[in-house]
């Protein structure tokens, strides 16, 4: 047997040496994995691990410290009310899409729509949609990706959200340019959290996205924006009169998403918005043609 609270802290020490941004939180969380546990103040009524979870343990911290993603890990991300499987393949969800998606739900309480059309492109593992459809009663989600792997990790919690009650989000592969031309002219809102690092920012990133994270979901040409303006395109084509679009962007990209918005015209209400932490982090407008 190993006393659990000794592992937990050595753990958290290697994982700091090795850089890691949160090591408490990632020891603690790996040892909730191993010990199948609901949630890290259940750590408190145990004393020790077994030989079995010991090595487990000592394996996944071992891994952590070279930079695997705790979701690969884990198996699992939480996301505002939800929880999705992530893992090789598709873009793990980052803390501060979740600004992105309160503006979203916001933004429909505060227009009185009561059963909204919406779509969220370039969807991953399906983050956002899935957010949308369990957090906006009566919307009618769509979800669009271009990557078949992704698509497939989608599909997964597509099946995991139904089984917890929540609505079909309706899946499309397919890339954003002419996707959904059925819809168009119809939508209420186009929320997207595209790739949007420049192929010059190679250096930036933490090794768990740049090394883990799949390419397509990345690099979005020299200036990080070559996809956003994809998404101004569809959102313009999608969008009913009077529709809002909300874009994450890069912490970088504070002035140049929404001059791309302001200066293709007939976008009205273009502003920028800062995530939890502070940072410039999504443009959203109103389309008025």
């Amino acid at each position: 047997m190993s006393p659990l609270r000794a592992a937990i802290r050595a753990a958290g020490e290697q994982l700091d040496a090795a850089g890691v941004a949160s090591p408490e939180h990632d020891a603690q969380a790996l040892a909730v994995h191993v010990l199948g546990l609901a949630k890290p103040s259940d750590l408190m009524m145990l004393d020790e691990l077994d030989h079995a979870q010991a090595a487990a343990y000592e394996e996944l911290v071992a891994r952590r410290v070279q930079r695997v993603p705790l979701q690969h890990l884990t198996g699992t991300v939480g996301f505002r009310y939800i929880e999705l499987a992530v893992g090789p393949g598709v873009f793990v969800p980052r803390p501060e899409t979740e600004s992105v998606v309160q503006w979203a739900v916001d933004a429909v309480r505060r227009e009185g729509w009561a059963n909204p059309l919406c779509v969220d492109l370039c969807t991953g593992s399906g983050t956002i949609a899935f957010a949308l459809a369990n957090e906006i009663p009566g919307a009618t989600v769509h979800a669009v990706e271009r990557d078949p792997q992704a698509l497939e990790w989608t599909r997964r919690n597509a099946a995991l959200r139904v089984a917890a009650g929540d609505p079909e989000v309706h899946l499309h592969l397919g890339s954003v340019e002419g996707c959904l031309p059925a819809l168009d002219g119809r939508l209420d809102l186009v929320v997207s959290n595209p790739p949007y690092v420049a192929t010059t920012e190679a250096h930036l990133p933490d090794p768990e996205v740049v090394d883990h994270d799949p390419a397509i979901a990345l690099w979005a040409g020299q200036d990080g924006l070559d996809v956003v303006r994809l998404v101004e395109q569809a959102a313009r084509r999608l969008l009913r009169p009077g529709g809002l679009v909300v874009v994450e962007h890069s912490d970088r990209q504070g002035a140049s998403a929404p001059e791309l918005f302001a200066t293709a015209g007939g976008w009205i209400e273009v502003a920028d918005h800062r995530d939890a932490a502070g940072r410039d982090r999504y443009v959203t407008a109103r389309w008025t043609p």
